[in-house]
């Protein structure tokens, strides 16, 4: 039963092994006309237990640089894989967040149309969200846990004492969290920051806005978690990490035309 274990996680995780559309290797196991499911039936969830907003000039603003970005996205990176279609709300939440599911589902906070100056910053959050999609980072996070989890279950199979066991897998738990869980998620934002810019810039959107929109989040959210213990980089690391990157993406705008998504 051990050796058939081990065999069997063996192969699914050789079997996953896969590059993300910046070059990283990534382990994503899940089909993935299954995430688009869960993603579907989670946003369905969640516009029923919040409010959403159906102001047409907001709306309208979100679709349109929405449009701009997918469209841009598939320039950009051809090869990843692109949903069918995609469905983006805006919710009456005072948070300055986003967020996307997997199929292509992103919700956009009204709390962000308050910190958003302008449509390049609104664009460098939702190219971010745009981003975490076509790298499948939902598939990879999910696979993560799964992972997680077998091991634990290894533990379990190979430990002959339940005190011991316990205690090992208590450790494993907070193992797995510092050491693999914590910072994979912050691999996954600072790989959207860096797919998110150029995805924008090749839109038309101004790439420089994409560091005063962190700078301003910054200022509204006040202090942060240690960065060893958050699952996001620090303002500050997310700051530096996009300046150097700016003029890498400045050539993209050039050959774009300004987007007509006006507020």
């Amino acid at each position: 039963m051990k050796s058939l274990l081990i065999t069997v996680l063996t192969l699914a995780f050789l079997t996953g092994c896969q590059e993300s559309p910046t070059g990283r290797n990534r382990l994503a196991l899940v089909p993935n006309a299954m995430m688009a499911d869960m993603g579907q039936e989670s946003f369905e969830q969640i516009k029923q237990q919040n409010t959403v907003v159906t102001r047409p000039e907001v709306n309208q603003l979100v679709q349109c640089i929405t449009r701009e970005l997918v469209a841009a996205a598939q320039t950009e990176y051809p090869q990843a894989p692109m949903p069918q279609s995609w469905d983006v709300a805006v919710f009456d939440n005072a948070n300055a967040n986003a967020f996307a599911l997997p199929g292509g589902k992103i919700g956009v906070h009204t709390g962000l149309l308050r910190v958003t100056e302008n449509t390049s910053q609104l664009a460098t959050v939702i190219g971010h969200e745009i981003a975490h999609v076509l790298a499948n980072h939902g598939n990879e996070r999910l696979t993560q846990q799964l992972g997680v989890q077998a091991g634990m279950l290894l533990v379990g199979l190979f430990t002959e004492s339940e005190i011991a066991e316990d205690q090992i897998q208590q450790a494993l738990g907070i193992g797995a969290q510092l050491g693999l869980t914590l910072p994979f998620s912050r691999a996954h934002e600072e790989e959207a920051d860096l797919m998110g810019l150029k995805i924008m810039t090749r839109a038309g959107f101004e790439p420089g806005e994409s560091v005063r929109l962190w700078q301003n989040m910054a200022d509204a959210s006040g202090a942060q978690p240690l960065e060893f213990l958050s699952t996001h980089p620090s303002h500050d690391s997310r700051i530096a990490a996009l300046r150097r990157q700016l003029e890498k993406a400045r050539p993209l705008s050039e050959r774009a035309p300004p987007p007509q998504c006006q507020p």
